[in-house]
């Protein structure tokens, strides 16, 4: 990171993937879990892909810009809970709709901050901003399983999201 003006700047490092791939939850808290997890079998799945980089954490709001600076592209993958559709309901999210959704998950909360902060401080912050939002049952129970509604959907939501980020192009 450098300087300019007594602005912190950072420059896309041309040794990181363009997609960071990023699992937010917290694996002790039942369905919360769902997006660590999924992230988990993607990694395997497509972890040589060069496209990508696969991070996970309990963090939020700004703490996240740790983890996206220098990407042009970010995919958060979070449980939510607005019960709206069953457990396992895929929603797909784009920056601009974060910022009209009502408390959707405590991990979404400043996300647009974030992403106008590291804006303003001159940081190199993704342009494409997706989100796939896994509707749960149960977020707050303290287990390290999932419910069993969300382990039947647990295959195809992973097929799913690995279709989706096939499908993702980093060129302008």
């Amino acid at each position: 990171m450098t300087q300019i003006s007594g602005v912190a700047s950072s420059v896309r490092n041309p040794d990181l993937p363009p997609v960071l791939v990023l699992g937010l939850g917290n694996d002790i808290l039942c369905d919360d879990a769902i997006g660590l997890l999924i992230l988990r079998e993607l990694k395997k799945r497509l972890g040589q892909d060069p496209r990508f980089a696969f991070e996970e954490t309990c963090e939020m709001g700004l703490a996240l810009l740790d983890f996206i600076v220098g990407y042009s592209h970010l995919v958060l993958i979070d449980a939510v809970q607005i019960r709206q559709h069953p457990p396992g309901h895929l929603y797909e999210l784009d920056a601009q709709d974060l910022k009209s959704l009502p408390a959707f998950s405590p991990h979404f909360l400043g996300v647009g901050e974030m992403l106008g902060l590291g804006d303003i401080l001159g940081m190199e912050m993704p342009r494409k901003v997706m989100v796939y939002a896994i509707e749960v049952s149960d977020p707050l129970t303290v287990t390290t399983h999932i419910t069993p509604a969300l382990e039947a959907c647990f295959p195809s939501l992973v097929k799913e999201i690995s279709r989706r980020l096939d499908g993702i192009t980093t060129t302008a």
